[in-house]
């Protein structure tokens, strides 16, 4: 089955075509980065408006280097939740459309289950599995049982861990995305030239939980009370201290989550999975004897493509949506019960 996958919940425009779940035949990505450089950050009336004017060149562009015709889907596929709003909604009402003129189903996914699926579109993964959920928007770390069925073990009290990021490198004037620029920063720089503190949560209440607002405020606000010695004040160490502690956070509640619930494999999606230092550290629990899975990058940020893979699995099921689907800024489902 070809499956036709949107994704329209942010600032990345993105169209893709799947069949049956694991082949990518095309995954297109317009990002809309440049024009958001200006602000820092992602303006949402600016983001709605450059997908409203991209979205059918996108989706054109996806199904032509596919090699396909649009008469040969089975089925579309759109992000309808969580996200920017009118963002989303230009991806579900462009979506649904396509689907109603060719007569074929149509799946609204939701995006944070889309990224914990990402992973499995390249390395298949057993469930049930450890997941990390990383990005702009999210942190949550879950016990994933199947593609619909996540159980939050934890989750971010205040900040996500990219959002730490973007207002980190805002702050300082490093340039946007944050999370990006960070990283590259910090491979010059020295992690221990400012030790940054940790959140202190209680271990009872909040054994898998993290916090980003304290430690954004201590690089923000307080950084000379965390200088080591007479360390340099420089953009490249205060990124890699930065980032050693926000990456530490969350290591810390996995390897906790790890031991608790006696998972031996984990998977992280999301923009920060593509954080290298990340990257190496979850890489590092198979030296204990677990299986670790990441995305590649292209498939770390948004992307058609973990949406059209998420998709199939609804599509087999015989889950589909009709035309009363619209979009959702916010989900409950990934707050701890």
């Amino acid at each position: 089955m070809i499956v036709l996958g949107i994704e329209t919940s942010c600032d990345e425009c993105s169209a893709a075509v799947v069949k049956d779940g694991r082949e990518i035949m095309s995954n297109v990505i317009a990002t809309q980065i440049e024009l958001h450089k200006p602000y820092q950050g992602v303006v949402p009336e600016l983001a709605s408006r450059l997908h409203t004017e991209w979205i059918e060149q996108v989706v054109a562009a996806a199904i032509m280097q596919a090699g396909i015709k649009k008469e040969d889907l089975d089925a579309v596929a759109v992000t309808n939740r969580p996200g920017l709003l009118g963002s989303l909604l230009v991806g579900v009402n462009f979506g649904k459309y396509f689907a109603e003129t060719l007569g074929i189903p149509y799946i609204g996914i939701d995006h944070i289950r889309a990224h914990l699926y990402a992973s499995q579109i390249e390395t298949p993964l057993e469930y049930p599995y450890l997941g990390v959920l990383v990005s702009g928007g999210h942190t949550v770390i879950c016990r994933v049982n199947g593609y619909d069925e996540v159980d939050v073990l934890g989750t971010t009290i205040d900040d996500a861990i990219g959002e730490a990021f973007d207002k980190v490198a805002k702050f300082y004037d490093l340039g946007f995305p944050g999370g990006v620029v960070i990283d590259r920063l910090s491979k010059t720089g020295d992690p221990n030239a400012f030790l940054f503190p940790g959140p202190s949560l209680d271990r009872k209440e909040h054994p898998y939980d993290m916090s980003y607002s304290g430690l954004k405020t201590a690089v923000i606000n307080q950084k000379d009370q965390f200088r080591n010695g007479d360390c340099p004040d420089t953009p490249e160490n205060i990124a890699a201290s930065f980032q050693r502690q926000a990456v530490g956070i969350l290591m810390k509640r996995v390897k906790l989550a790890l031991k608790d619930t006696g998972l031996k494999r984990v998977s992280a999606g999301g923009g920060v999975a593509a954080n290298s230092l990340l990257r190496s550290e979850l890489k590092s629990l198979e030296k204990s004897g677990y299986t670790v899975t990441f995305p590649s990058l292209k498939l770390c940020t948004d992307n058609g493509a973990m949406i059209a893979g998420l998709a199939y699995k609804y599509l087999l099921d015989g889950k589909y949506d009709t035309d009363s689907l619209t979009a959702s800024a916010r989900v409950s489902a990934f707050k701890k019960n």
